[in-house]
C-alpha cells in the first residue's frame, strides 16, 4: 500500500467471509480504512458491497473472519451495539419512519444512537444541527412521507450523523438523484469528513461521483476483492476495467 495511506487504522476486516446456503456472498475480503479517509468501495450489482457493509454493522455476522474497529473485535456484537461504538450507517433502501417529522426521525437517532446517555432536549438540538448541516432544515416539520427521495436519503444522513460516528458506511446514498442532487450529495459527503473529521466508506455505483469523491477506492467481484488503490489506479486496472468499468474508463 501507498504511504499516503500508512495511517491510523480505525476500521479492519480480516478474511470476512459470508456464506448464503452454499453460495459465498463474500469471500475472505480483507480491507483497512484509515481515520478520516475517504474510501469508495464499488463494484457490479451482487458483488457482496452491501453484505459486506451488513456484516460490518452486525446486520449480518460473518461465517468467518474478524471485523475490528479501534483495534477492538466487534464481528459478535449486534447492530444497537456497533452504533453505540461508533460506527453509523444509512442503506441502500430508505426507510425513515414515515409517520413522524424529518426532525422526530433524526431525533430518535441522537436520543438512542449513541454511546453516552442523551437527553430529550440535547437530542433535539443535535438533530437540527445535522439537519440544518445536510442543508434540508427547513424541512424539520414536514413528515418523511411526504419527502423527496433526496430529502429522504438526506434525513437518513443526518441521522447516522446524529448518532456521533467514527466512520459513516454510505451505502447508495445517490441513487436515484438527479445531477444537481448529485452534486449536492457529493459536497455534503466531502463535507462529513473534512467538516466533522468522519471517516467515509462509501459504497456508490455512480462512477463519476466516487471517482471524484474518494481518495481510495476498493473493488468487489463476485464476493472478492479484486483491486484496490488511487481513483486514477483503479480505471487503469485491468480486472476492473473486464469486470465492472468497460473500455470507456480506459485512457
Amino acid at each position: 500500500m501507498n504511504n499516503k495511506y500508512k495511517m491510523i487504522t480505525l476500521l479492519e476486516g480480516i478474511k470476512v467471509t459470508k456464506y448464503f446456503g452454499g453460495l459465498a456472498a463474500v469471500k475472505d475480503v480483507e480491507f483497512k480504512v484509515g481515520e478520516k479517509e475517504l474510501v469508495g468501495l464499488i463494484g457490479p450489482n451482487g458483488a457482496g458491497k452491501s453484505t459486506l457493509f451488513n456484516c460490518i454493522s452486525g446486520i449480518y455476522r460473518p461465517t468467518s473472519g474478524t471485523i475490528k474497529f479501534n483495534g477492538e473485535e466487534i464481528t459478535d456484537l449486534k447492530p444497537d451495539e456497533i452504533c453505540r461504538r461508533g460506527i453509523g450507517r444509512t442503506f441502500q433502501l430508505v426507510r425513515p419512519f414515515l409517520e413522524m417529522t424529518a426532525l422526530e426521525n433524526v431525533i430518535v437517532a441522537a436520543r438512542f444512537g449513541c454511546g453516552t446517555r442523551t437527553s430529550l432536549s440535547d437530542a433535539r438540538r443535535s438533530a437540527l444541527d445535522h439537519l440544518e448541516f445536510v442543508g434540508i432544515s427547513e424541512k424539520k416539520d414536514k413528515m418523511a412521507r411526504d419527502l423527496t427521495l433526496h430529502e429522504r436519503r438526506f434525513v437518513e444522513i443526518a441521522r447516522a450523523l446524529a448518532t456521533k460516528p467514527e466512520v459513516v458506511l454510505l451505502d447508495e446514498v445517490l441513487a436515484g438523484l438527479n445531477p444537481t442532487e448529485t452534486t449536492e450529495a457529493m459536497g455534503l459527503i466531502r463535507r462529513i469528513r473534512n467538516d466533522l473529521g468522519v471517516t467515509v466508506f462509501w459504497v456508490e455505483h455512480v462512477m463519476k461521483a466516487v471517482m471524484g469523491t474518494a481518495e481510495r477506492i476498493m473493488v468487489l467481484h463476485h464476493g472478492e476483492k479484486i483491486a484496490e488503490g488511487t481513483p486514477s489506479e483503479i480505471v487503469k486496472n485491468e480486472d476492473v476495467v473486464k469486470a465492472y468499468l468497460g473500455e470507456k474508463y480506459l485512457f
